[in-house]
């Protein structure tokens, strides 16, 4: 077994002022930079990417006019991207695109819509059939900006007969049970503190744990996941920004390290990624420290795969930044920030 030394990784974008859509990059381990940034796609506002567990498609967000949906693509050796096929709706294009982990199924959330949309994939050819499954949210929370469903997350649970859905307008946590023709029939919903704002969950690799990040509040909700009926219950509330920050922030992405030890999650105005250790069996959190991120509006974030960098997305100062991780302590030191890419979204690496 060859031990990987640059790994290959792609960023989603706004595409206003300068951007054309998907672009590529490398990661080289040996001298700790990033290099060959460069247009893979041309497509409008592939805001979220996300990519088949064997390589071979990359999934897209894609706007079209006054559609908005779901877009496939072929990697080739290279790492280019070849278009496959994509699958349009009516309205305001989704925020977040996931998929299974046989390419079986492909997931949207759609902020603008409140709704979340599931599609059948062909795990040959990659391309996308019409919607199976159109779920449109109800409500609203006490925030100005929760005056309608919101939903900003869908992905599978670690046992994959679920998906977890994050509805940011009416401070919910919903499960649908999953059905062999991609049907979504909800069993079960979570309603967290009021006005908080849930935006992103990650799961922890022994999968009865999970972790929410809060647009509003600011906070990573720790979660109890039961894969018998697919209920969350909350159980931990805990900021990510210091007590003295009075100014407006608006949390961002969240992960965590494949060996369950550490969390990271973004925060946007702050413009930081809080670290925090995961303590004992029951998953809560402490905190260990906060990190710059060299630029204004951090969008997203990835560990890379040998977990021993992060790679993070400024949106609105239009960079990438470098960390070298240290996997003891999960503590993060700069490397590098002045990679440019214009309105960098989502950061997402091939599977190794």
């Amino acid at each position: 077994m060859t031990f990987e030394t640059k790994f290959q990784g792609y960023i989603g974008t706004y595409t206003k002022g300068d951007s054309k859509g998907v672009y590529s990059f490398t990661l080289d381990t040996d001298t700790k930079t990033l290099i060959d940034v460069k247009v893979a796609a041309e497509l409008e506002n592939p805001t979220y990417v996300n990519i088949s567990s064997d390589n071979r498609f990359l999934y897209s967000v894609e706007k079209e006019g006054d559609h908005g949906g779901v877009a496939s693509y072929s990697i080739n050796n290279a790492g280019d991207l070849t278009s496959i096929n994509s699958q349009l709706l009516e309205g305001a294009s989704p925020c977040h695109v996931s998929l299974d982990s046989k390419a079986k199924y492909l997931f949207s959330a759609n902020y603008h819509k409140g709704e979340v949309v599931s599609y059948l994939l062909d795990p040959e050819s990659g391309s996308i059939s019409p919607a199976v499954s159109i779920n449109k949210h109800e409500g609203s929370g006490p925030d100005p900006r929760q005056e309608k469903p919101h939903t900003h997350f869908a992905g599978v649970t670690p046992d994959e007969k679920y998906v977890a859905v994050v509805e940011l307008g009416s401070d919910f946590v919903i499960t649908y049970e999953l059905n062999q023709e991609g049907k979504l029939t909800e069993v079960s919903r979570l309603h967290v503190k009021g006005g908080s704002g849930p935006r992103h969950i990650t799961f922890h690799p022994n999968g009865k744990i999970a972790y929410v990040m809060t647009e509003f509040s600011s906070e990573v909700i720790v979660l109890d996941y039961d894969t018998e009926n697919g209920q969350f219950t909350d159980k931990q509330y805990i900021s990510t920004l210091p007590t003295d920050f009075t100014e407006n922030n608006q949390g961002s992405a969240i992960h965590i390290s494949s060996d369950g030890l550490f969390v990271y999650a973004g925060n946007r105005g702050h413009n930081s990624i809080a670290v925090f250790r995961v303590t004992g069996e029951t998953g809560e959190l402490e905190f260990v420290e906060l990190v710059s991120t060299e630029g204004d509006w951090p969008r997203d974030f990835s560990l890379d795969p040998s977990e021993k960098f992060i790679v993070g997305s400024n949106q609105e100062s239009h960079n990438l930044v470098l960390y070298a991780r240290d996997q003891e302590t999960g503590k993060l030191t700069l490397l590098q920030s002045d990679v440019t890419v214009p309105y960098p979204v989502c950061v997402k690496f091939l599977n190794y």
